[in-house]
């Protein structure tokens, strides 16, 4: 009976509402893109390499050193993370720096830091 105390007892639409929301509501594709963000951020290995390139534009091999990892798994996460266009890349001889795409990572890392030490 519990479920019951989460849902409306009555059916009652306020039209103008539903009518604005459906108004405001972005494109399938803006949400799938949304979705595949979250679930590359859910992983965590890779919100501390997000978490570390928000302090310093580090290579393979910091980033690897940091979180007492292999290079190879760094590096897979780091794909993952330049596919989803979270990081970028810059070489520099025979050393690619990584650092975060842009700032709303950042803001997406402290937001998220936020809401779970609430």
């Amino acid at each position: 009976m519990n479920g019951k105390k989460d849902i409306c007892q009555i059916k009652a639409i306020d039209e103008k509402k539903v009518q604005s929301v459906k108004g405001q509501m972005l494109d399938d594709d803006v949400f799938s893109n949304l979705s595949d963000t979250f679930k590359t951020l859910g992983d965590s290995t890779r919100a501390k390499i997000l978490y570390a390139l928000s302090k310093e534009e580090l290579c393979v091999c910091d980033i690897s050193a940091i979180l007492d990892m292999s290079t190879s798994a760094v590096s897979h996460q780091l794909r993952v993370l330049r596919n989803m266009k979270l990081v970028k890349n810059r070489k520099d001889g025979k050393i690619v720096h990584y650092s975060l795409d842009d700032d709303h990572i950042v803001q997406l890392l402290e937001m998220a830091h936020q809401h779970v030490m609430e």
